[in-house]
């Protein structure tokens, strides 16, 4: 007995010393899914898989897309393990829930299969390779039921070789199934893709990766913080493959023991609370300590990129927040508290003008020598124009007399952007809300199009030189007859807009007289003068002689200015000149409408 203890014993300790001389695998490996039970986060997917292999409707060829690392190789094994199953006592048929143990599951698991062949297309592209592939097609498997060829990154095939591949692909021995694996889908030919039925793999949501990287934790006898593991969660952006990396990096980082201060070092990541900090001092326009937050952040080790990112993150969050404040839940108590409080302050307008210009800045960044520099310089643009109001808000300033930084933002201090808003706010204003220094009024027609020119209408400009008729204009009055192309309303938008820029009242009517040519016909009538005037001048007839070929292209004034506006007001003493050109309807982009 007590012989036979000690034999018992002394294979106890063997097989303890053959476990520790077998080589470390990686998480990602070790625990790669056998089953559709152990996927993670393909739920749809699998039920449309177990209700086609139940009901005997099995597609020829499969086509898995997918970001990198959700499982699309390893739901590619799944599949083939579930058509090639036949159960604990060799009867079984196609099933969703594989044995594990009979002969077939056990090779497939262990990739020695002879009648599964895995393929890397990104290493054989070419036509012979699939040439290769199609003869192996006609002969039946060896001992599975199916011979099923796995293409891993099937994009990177060359056209050729997807040709060649089509008919074979569109009617398929009866014996052979094909599973591709793709993260460019777009780069697959709407031919293959047309004789396959498609599987898109979504990315798995942050908290069913928190739930999974916990349960591997503890089978790991690894003690890991909730919160590092949320940033584990978050870094992996929907890839299991790159959070069991990470997760793998971090156990050996931290010794067994993980907290989220050695994901963040590991990670190269700012702590939350600092870049909330850095945000709310950059949307203060607190410009000299967003340099030096910033310049600590970088030497304890934080990315100026990733430092960007958590910005854009950041800002996303709170208009969120700003728009749909339950989005707060599953946030911290104190970060749900501070994010709510920030979207409450800030403008829409602050929080998409930050958006847009930390998008301008993060691009800069990856592209700079320095990104560290690259990121202050975008910082520092954002400090001096994140108060700035929107040209809306700086027109009610202008008319009420009444400074506008946004939606309850403090303005900047050390010159952070509020020098701009300040002397827009403190411009002198009329007793009737107009501006001052009102605009003089046009004294003729061509003058109404330049003033209107000059404010940037550019769509009732182009109606005024195209589809309108002067019969009459002067200071304050404007009889026109407008043609059908020209919109109903255009007489009280002169009025209105005239009104409000000289400071005195227009009056615009539409009348049934003739009236001038458009302004687009007087233009052309004489350029056509001009070009006759220059075609008899001796000194132009003696450089076309000089130069056989030459032609006049166009004509103009001498010391004319090419500005629209200054064509419009044309000499002194003279009847003004009319611009040389300005786009018909279709050629006015609709935000200029």
């Amino acid at each position: 007995m007590a012989q036979a203890t000690k034999g018992t014993g002394d294979k106890s300790t063997g097989d303890r010393a053959a476990e520790k001389a077998l080589p470390y695998r990686v998480l990602a490996r070790k625990y790669r899914p056998t089953d559709f039970t152990t996927l993670v986060g393909q739920e749809a997917m699998v039920r449309t898989l177990r209700n086609a292999i139940a009901t005997g409707r099995i597609a020829h060829a499969f086509m898995l897309t997918g970001v990198r690392g959700v499982g699309k190789t390893t739901t590619a094994r799944i599949i083939a393990r579930a058509l090639n199953c036949v159960g604990a006592d060799g009867k079984g048929g196609p099933t969703v829930d594989p044995c594990g143990v009979c002969d077939n599951c056990k090779a497939i698991t262990e990739d020695r299969h002879v009648d599964v062949i895995e393929m890397d297309a990104a290493s054989r592209t070419g036509i012979d390779d699939v040439r290769e592939l199609i003869e192996g097609v006609r002969y039946r498997p060896v001992s599975a039921r199916y011979k099923v060829y796995i293409i891993d990154e099937v994009h990177m095939l060359s056209e050729k070789a997807f040709n060649a591949l089509l008919k074979t692909l569109e009617e398929p021995p009866p014996h052979v199934k094909f599973l591709f694996a793709t993260t460019e889908i777009r780069k697959v030919p709407v031919t293959v893709l047309s004789r396959c039925q498609r599987f898109d793999l979504k990315r798995v949501p942050q908290d069913v990766l928190i739930e999974h990287f916990g349960r591997i934790s503890a089978t790991e006898k690894v003690e890991i913080s909730p919160e590092a593991l949320a940033l584990i969660a978050r870094a992996a952006d929907g890839s299991v493959r790159d959070g069991l990396s990470m997760l793998d990096q971090a156990i050996a980082h931290g010794g067994g023991v993980v907290d989220a201060a050695q994901v963040r070092d590991m990670l190269g990541l700012a702590d939350r609370s600092r870049v909330l900090e850095l945000f709310e001092k950059t949307m203060r326009g607190d410009a000299p300590s967003v340099v030096a937050s910033l310049g600590e952040m970088h030497d304890s080790g934080a990315d100026p990129v990733v430092i960007l990112q958590d910005l854009l993150e950041l800002t996303h969050w709170v208009t969120r927040l700003k728009v749909a404040p339950e989005a707060a839940a599953g946030s911290a108590d104190s970060e749900r508290a501070q994010g709510l409080a920030m979207a409450g302050k800030l403008s829409m307008a602050s929080l998409t003008r930050a958006w847009t210009l930390l998008m301008k800045g993060l691009q800069e960044t990856l592209s700079a020598p320095s990104p560290l520099r690259a990121a202050e310089m975008a910082l520092i643009r954002l400090c001096y124009v994140a108060d700035l109001p929107s040209p809306a808000d700086a027109i009610k300033s202008l008319q009420n007399g009444a400074p506008s930084n946004g939606a309850g933002t403090p303005a900047p201090r050390s010159g952070g952007g509020g020098g701009a808003s300040a002397r827009l706010a403190t411009q002198p204003v009329t007793a009737v809300g107009q501006p001052a220094a009102a605009l003089p009024s046009p004294r003729n027609f061509t003058e109404v199009v330049a003033l209107f020119e000059t404010k940037r209408e550019a769509r009732l400009v182009n109606y005024l030189m195209h589809h309108v008729h002067e019969v009459r204009c002067e200071p304050g009055l404007i009889e026109f007859r407008p043609e059908p192309q020209a919109p109903p309303d255009l007489a009280h938008r002169l009025s209105e807009s005239l009104s409000r820029w000289t400071g005195r009242r227009w009056i615009a009517s539409v009348s049934n007289d003739a009236g001038k040519p458009t302004l687009t016909a007087q233009k052309a009538t004489k350029a056509d003068d001009l070009r006759s005037q220059a075609e008899v001048n001796p000194l132009v007839l003696a450089i076309l002689k000089t130069f056989p070929g030459a032609k006049i292209d166009s004509v103009r004034r001498k010391g004319e200015q090419t500005s629209l506006v200054a064509d419009l007001q044309g000499p002194s003493g003279e009847e003004p000149p009319l611009p040389d050109e300005y786009p018909a309807d279709d050629d006015i982009p609709e935000s200029e409408f």
